[in-house]
C-alpha cells in the first residue's frame, strides 16, 4: 500500500501534493499568529489540589490584594527630607495609575510608639509621618526598627532599605469567574453536570479566558508604567520592583524571547551543520523547509485549539526542530547511500527505495518518541501534561510532513553524485568499530561503573528548589527577590489558619441539616453563638493566648522571616498599656474605634470574627539553602497540634508555600510514573517490533544505561528535580531510542548477508552509523541553545539533555552492538 501510494500517486502528482501541503499549512499559519503564552502562577500548581481551593477561600475571606513591592535604598538617611520626599513623589506618581488602589510606605503607616500614648487617645488621633508636622525622627526610627509591626518587613534591619508596597485593585470579577468555572468543572469531572451546565461551563471558560487575556495586557502595560515611574528616580537611588504580577509579566517576556531565540539560532546552527556534513545546498534547503513547515503547522494547531504555551512548553519549537531534523537526516543519509551504491538507478527508484526502507524504522522511532512525550501525561502537573500533548501531536505532524514533502520535492530534482568528503574524513565511526571489536569488556565495565554512579547519585536526588533560583542573577526578578527575601522578611507566603470552636461549628451545621427551622432552642443557640462572635465577646483571653503561642512558635523558626498576626498587635498594645496585656474590652475598643484605613493594615488581615477564625501570616526565607519545605510544613503542623492542645481548635496551613511544596512533592511521583511508563511501553514496542525477548531486552538496556546518567549527575551535583528536569529522562529516551531502532533494523539486514555478527556490526556502523552521528550532533546542538534562556531550569534542561544524548549515542554505537555480538539474538535461518 505504501509502495502504491508513492509510485502511483505521489510520484505522479508531486506538485499537487506540495501545493496541498502548502495550502493546509498556510491555513494553520494563520492560527499560529494566535498562539498564546500563559505564565500565570496557576500553571505551576497541581490540578485538583484541595489546598488550592482552600487558599482561594482564605484569599476571598480576607479580601487579600495582589501587590507589587518597590524596594527603595536611598543614598541619604532613610528619614532624611530628601528620602521622604522621594518616597512621596514615587507614591504620588504610582497613585496616578488607575490600577493602583493604595500605597503603604513609611509615610502613611500608623506611628503607635512615637511617642507611646494611651490607647483611648491613640485611636482618636493616629499619627503618621505624612499627617504630622512635628515628629521625633529618633523615636520613629526606633519604632520602625523595633516595632513588631514594621521591623524586618517595612524597613531592613540596617535601616538602609524600605519597601513601598503598591496595593492593586482587587479583581473581584476574576475571582468570581474562577469560582464559577471551577464549580462547573468539578461537576463535569464528577460526571454530574447536566447539558445546560456543560454549556454554561464552556461559556464561563471562554468568558474567563477573555477576561484574563485582557487583564494580562492591562497588567503588562501597568507594570511598564510602574517601571517608567521607578526609572525617573533610578539615577539618584537604588530601586527594584518585585511581586507576583511583575514576575508573571517578565516570565512571559522571557518565554517570548526564548521562542524567538531558540527558533532563529537553532535554524542558523542547523544550516551550518547541514552544510558541513553534506556540502550540498539542496539538502540544507530541503531540511530547513520541512522543519519550518512542521513548526508552523504545530504552532497553528496549538493556536487553533487554544493550547497555551507555558514556561515548561516554551522549548517546544526547539524540540520540534530537533525531532524533525533527525527524521530528515535519516532520509537524506539513506538516499545518499543508495545513490552512491546504485549509480545507474533512476531518481524515482532511489527515492522509492529510500522511503520504503526508512518507513518502518522511522514510524516505530516516532511512535516510541511519542510514547516518551506521552508519558508526561501521567504527571500531575498541568504544564508538563500540556507539553506531552503538544509534542505528541507535533511529532506526528513532523513525520507526516517529512514523508510527503521530502519525496515530493526530491522526485522533481535531478539525481546528483553525493559529496562524501565529510564521511570520508570522519574517523569516529572507525574508532567505534575498533572499540566494539577489541575492547568489548571495557564497554561492559564502563557501563557497570555508569550504573553505579547513577544509582548512588539517584539516592541523593532532591526536590528542594527555591523559586529565586529559577532566574539568572542579572535579572530584575532575582535582584528584587533577593532583597525582599533577605532584608525585608522573606518571599514565599505561608498562612496558619486557626478555626476556634470547630466542634461547635460542626454540630451547628449538623443541627441545621436536621432541626426544624422554627425550633425555639435552635434559634436561641444561634442567637447566643452570634452574640459570642461580636467583637466585645470575641477577644477572649483563651483565644489571645492560643494566637500568641502559635505566633511565638513560628517566630522561633529560622526559616521563617516576618510573622504577623493579632499577636503582633497584642505585643504593641502591651507596650502602649504600660507593659500590661490588653484585656478583651480594650481590644474590642481598638477594633471598633481604630480608623478603617489603619485597621485594614494591622487588624483585618488577621481575624475574621464572623467565621470565628484567626490568620497568622508569614513569609519563608526562600533563599535559605538548608530549607526543606516538606519537613518544615510537617513539623509546623505537628508542633502546633501539641502547642494548641485542644481538639476544639483546628489548625490549617495555606498559601503559596503549601501549594508550591505540593507541586515539588509530586515531582518524585511524576518522575517514577513517567519513566516507568516510557520504559514499559518501549519494551512492549520492542517486543512487537523485533518479536524477540532477548532483542527487546538488549534494546531497552542500551537505553536505560545512558538515561540513568541524568540522575547520577543531578544527584552528585545537587541539581534538584524540578518541573523541567523531570521531563529530561522521558524526552531523552523517546528521542534517543530512534538510534536503537534504526541500528537494530539495519544490523538485522546486514546480518542476513553472511550471518557474521562482527561483519554485520562493521557494515551497520559504516552506513546507519553516520546518520546516527549526524542526528545526535544536531539534537545536541539543538538542546545546547537552551543555555541562552533566562530561566535556570531551562538551562539545566538543555545541558543535561545534551549530556544524555551524547551518552545515548555512545551506547548505541558501543554498548548496543557489543550486547548484540555477546548474546547473538538473531536466527541464522
Amino acid at each position: 500500500m505504501i509502495k502504491n501510494f508513492y509510485s502511483k500517486f505521489l510520484f505522479q502528482n508531486p506538485k499537487k501534493v506540495i501545493l496541498l501541503v502548502f495550502i493546509l499549512i498556510s491555513f494553520l499559519g494563520y492560527y499560529a499568529t494566535k498562539l498564546e503564552i500563559d505564565a500565570s502562577s496557576e500553571t505551576l500548581l497541581l490540578e485538583n489540589d484541595k489546598d488550592l481551593a482552600f487558599a482561594r477561600e482564605v484569599s476571598k475571606n480576607y479580601e487579600t490584594q495582589d501587590m507589587l513591592i518597590v524596594t527603595f535604598t536611598p543614598k541619604k538617611d532613610l528619614l532624611s527630607e530628601e528620602s521622604l520626599n522621594t518616597i512621596k513623589n514615587i507614591s504620588d506618581d504610582l497613585l496616578k495609575l488607575k490600577e493602583t488602589d493604595s500605597i503603604t510606605s513609611v509615610l502613611n503607616v500608623p506611628l503607635l510608639q512615637s511617642p507611646v500614648r494611651p490607647i483611648s487617645e491613640l485611636v482618636d488621633n493616629v499619627k503618621t509621618i505624612q499627617n504630622s508636622k512635628n515628629i521625633d525622627k529618633k523615636l520613629v526610627k526606633k519604632e520602625f526598627l523595633n516595632s513588631p509591626l514594621y521591623k524586618n518587613s517595612l524597613v531592613s534591619n540596617d535601616f538602609k532599605t524600605t519597601a513601598i508596597v503598591i496595593n492593586l485593585k482587587r479583581e473581584n470579577r476574576f475571582f468570581s469567574l474562577v469560582e464559577k468555572r471551577n464549580a462547573l468543572l468539578k461537576k463535569k469531572n464528577d460526571g454530574t453536570a447536566s447539558k445546560e451546565e456543560l454549556l454554561k461551563y464552556k461559556k464561563v471558560s471562554q468568558e474567563f479566558k477573555q477576561y484574563r487575556d485582557n487583564q494580562r495586557e492591562e497588567n503588562s502595560k501597568y507594570i511598564q508604567n510602574v517601571r517608567d515611574v521607578i526609572k525617573k528616580y533610578q539615577n539618584e537611588e537604588t530601586l527594584f520592583l518585585g511581586g507576583v504580577n511583575m514576575i508573571a509579566t517578565d516570565i512571559i517576556s522571557f518565554v517570548k524571547n526564548d521562542l524567538v531565540i531558540y527558533g532563529t539560532t537553532l535554524i542558523l546552527l542547523l544550516i551550518a551543520i547541514l552544510w558541513i556534513i553534506f556540502r550540498e545546498i539542496k539538502w540544507v534547503l530541503l531540511s530547513v523547509l520541512i522543519c519550518a513547515l512542521s513548526v508552523i503547522a504545530t504552532s497553528g494547531m496549538l493556536g487553533f485549539f487554544n493550547w497555551e504555551v507555558t514556561v515548561i512548553s516554551s522549548n517546544f519549537i526547539s524540540l520540534q526542530l530537533i525531532i524533525t531534523i533527525s527524521i530528515v537526516l535519516h532520509l537524506i543519509v539513506r538516499y545518499r547511500e543508495l545513490s552512491s551504491k546504485y549509480t545507474n538507478s533512476s531518481q524515482s527508484k532511489l527515492v522509492l527505495n529510500t522511503m520504503l526502507s526508512k518507513f518502518s524504522p522511522s514510524f516505530f522511532a516516532i511512535i516510541t518518541t511519542i510514547a516518551g512525550f506521552g508519558s508526561l501525561l501521567l504527571s500531575n502537573i498541568q504544564p508538563v501534561i500540556n507539553l506531552g500533548w503538544m509534542m505528541s501531536a507535533g511529532i506526528a505532524i513532523s513525520l507526516i510532513i517529512s514523508f510527503l514533502v521530502f519525496p515530493a520535492i526530491l522526485i522533481l530534482l535531478r539525481k546528483s553524485k553525493p559529496n562524501k568528503s565529510f564521511e570520508n574524513n570522519l574517523h569516529f565511526i572507525e574508532v567505534a568499530i575498533n572499540i566494539v571489536k577489541n575492547k568489548g569488556n571495557l564497554i561492559l565495565i564502563g557501563s557497570i561503573v555508569l550504573i553505579i554512579f547513577s544509582l548512588t547519585g539517584a539516592s541523593k536526588l532532591l526536590v528542594e528548589n527555591s523559586f529565586i533560583s529559577y532566574f539568572k542573577e542579572n535579572t530584575e526578578i532575582y535582584k528584587s527577590m533577593k532583597i525582599i527575601d533577605q532584608k525585608l522578611g522573606g518571599t514565599t507566603p505561608l498562612d496558619v489558619i486557626i478555626n476556634f470552636d470547630i466542634k461547635d461549628k460542626n454540630n451547628k451545621e449538623k443541627k441545621e441539616e436536621t432541626n426544624n427551622p422554627d425550633d425555639m432552642l435552635s434559634s436561641f443557640e444561634d442567637e447566643f453563638n452570634t452574640s459570642s462572635n461580636d467583637a466585645q465577646y470575641w477577644f477572649t483571653n483563651y483565644k489571645m493566648n492560643i494566637i500568641s503561642k502559635v505566633h511565638n512558635y513560628l517566630e522561633s523558626i529560622k526559616y521563617i522571616g516576618k510573622v504577623q498576626s493579632l499577636a503582633t498587635m497584642l505585643e504593641v498594645g502591651k507596650i502602649l498599656n504600660d507593659g500590661k496585656d490588653l484585656d478583651s474590652f480594650k481590644l474590642a475598643l481598638l477594633y471598633k474605634k481604630l480608623p478603617q484605613e489603619y485597621k485594614s493594615i494591622i487588624l483585618d488581615p488577621y481575624i475574621d470574627i464572623d467565621k470565628n477564625q484567626a490568620r497568622i501570616t508569614m513569609r519563608i526565607v526562600d533563599s535559605n539553602k538548608d530549607l526543606r519545605r516538606d519537613e518544615l510544613l510537617k513539623q509546623i503542623k505537628k508542633d502546633l497540634t501539641k502547642i494548641v492542645g485542644d481538639d476544639n481548635v483546628e489548625i490549617r496551613l495555606s498559601n503559596l508555600m503549601v501549594l508550591y511544596n505540593n507541586m515539588l512533592q509530586s515531582l518524585f511521583d511524576s518522575q517514577v510514573k513517567t519513566l516507568g511508563f516510557v520504559i514499559l511501553s518501549l519494551f512492549i514496542m520492542f517486543l512487537l517490533l523485533f518479536r524477540s525477548l532477548i532483542l527487546a531486552t538488549i534494546a531497552i538496556l542500551a537505553n536505560i544505561v545512558p538515561i540513568s546518567i541524568v540522575f547520577g549527575i543531578m544527584g552528585w551535583t545537587g541539581i534538584p528535580l524540578d518541573i523541567m528536569t523531570i521531563t529530561i529522562a522521558a524526552i531523552s529516551i523517546g528521542i534517543g531510542v530512534d538510534d536503537t531502532i534504526h541500528y537494530i533494523h539495519r544490523f538485522k539486514e546486514e546480518f542476513k548477508k553472511d550471518h557474521n555478527y562482527e561483519n554485520a556490526m562493521m557494515r551497520s556502523h559504516r552506513t546507519i552509523g553516520f546518520a546516527m552521528v549526524y542526528t545526535s550532533v544536531a539534537v545536541m546542538v539543538g538542546f545546547s541553545i537552551l543555555v541562552l534562556s533566562n530561566l535556570i531550569p531551562t538551562i539545566y534542561f538543555g545541558l543535561l539533555t545534551v549530556i544524555v544524548m551524547a551518552t545515548i549515542l555512545l551506547s548505541a554505537i558501543l554498548l548496543l552492538p557489543r550486547l548484540l555480538i555477546l548474546f547473538k539474538p538473531f536466527s541464522k535461518v
